[in-house]
């Protein structure tokens, strides 16, 4: 089960994350739950894997106003350098950064047994 000291052992900035939800511990880890059951990274990684780096850069942009808002720090900072690489259509290999976000995804996850 997610809990308050296990998203600040991952690094979450939980403070911030549970201002954005007025305080409420319940309503935060419910959309951290949420938002572990998201798949919208398979569909940013799709898209690099395709080359349609407008669908990429909608899905990172995505990804990263969730993130932010839910103060998710090592996954956000992941996703604010591919968003900003694809907002500027950086020619670089973007699967690497993708591998490290699911990589830290796992880890988040692993937290919520």
């Amino acid at each position: 089960m997610m809990t308050i000291d296990n998203l600040k052992k991952f690094g979450a900035n939980t403070t911030e994350g549970l201002g954005r939800c007025l305080n409420n511990e319940m309503l935060y880890l419910r959309l951290v739950g949420k938002f572990l059951e998201d798949t919208n990274i398979y569909g940013l990684k799709d898209a690099v894997l395709n080359n349609d780096l407008d669908q990429a850069f909608e899905k990172a942009h995505a990804l990263k106003g969730v993130l932010s808002n839910l103060a998710l720090s090592p996954l956000t900072e992941i996703m604010v350098e591919l968003t900003e690489n694809l907002r500027n259509r950086k020619a670089m290999d973007y699967m690497p950064l993708i591998e490290n976000y699911l990589t830290k995804l796992e880890e988040l996850k692993s937290y919520n047994n």
